[in-house]
């Protein structure tokens, strides 16, 4: 057999047709869950800043006390039994979409060093060959300074990661996504 190399495509350019409610996750967090409950209203433009319609967002974190729910994290506490740690939604037509969560808690970082609060985000896109991946930091947490992930970013560029609250709600908080451009969000390589 022979095979012959494709082009690559994109995702899209209908991403929200393989989304259902069957497979949308919102509520990250139970009733139960402790925590500090917040909602994270995250929305995606363009260089322009015209929200983009046709995206996904991912969002993975750990809980309140830090843990992952997720078999890599073998610390000996388990994760809360209220907690889901991982979400899903496709944005709507102003890209946005609401996370309902928890502030999550410090997680190790590399050492005996702690990770400030943070949101893990991956965006699939219409006109992306494969998902962007960022973080969401709590803008005013005093745990930044001591991120070692966040101090790999230049000093001038770290605001496109931080979510700032939303005076309109309590317990609100807004993300952007700036996909490129001017102010354009601080994306990882994985």
């Amino acid at each position: 057999m022979t095979l012959i190399p494709t082009a690559s495509q994109t995702a899209g350019p209908y991403v929200h047709l393989g989304l259902t409610e069957k497979w949308s996750v919102g509520r990250i967090a139970g009733e139960a869950v402790n925590g500090e409950r917040l909602w994270m209203t995250c929305r995606i433009c363009d260089g322009d800043g015209i929200p983009v319609p046709d995206a996904v967002i991912e969002v993975w974190q750990a809980d309140a006390r830090g843990q992952y729910r997720h078999p890599e994290d073998t610390r000996p506490a388990a994760s809360d039994p209220a907690w889901r740690g991982f979400g899903r939604l496709a944005v709507d037509e102003n890209g946005t979409c609401i996370f309902e969560t928890i502030k999550p808690g410090r997680v190790p970082g590399r050492g005996d060093t702690l990770q400030a609060p943070h949101l893990n985000v991956s965006i699939f896109a219409r006109g992306l060959l494969k998902q962007l991946v960022t973080r969401i930091y709590f803008a005013g947490e005093k745990a930044n300074v001591e991120d070692a992930v966040l101090a790999l970013v230049p000093e001038k560029r770290r605001e496109t990661l931080m979510a700032h609250p939303n005076t309109s709600r309590t317990g609100g908080w807004c993300f952007e996504i700036r996909l490129c451009g001017e102010g354009e969000t601080v994306f990882f390589e994985v």
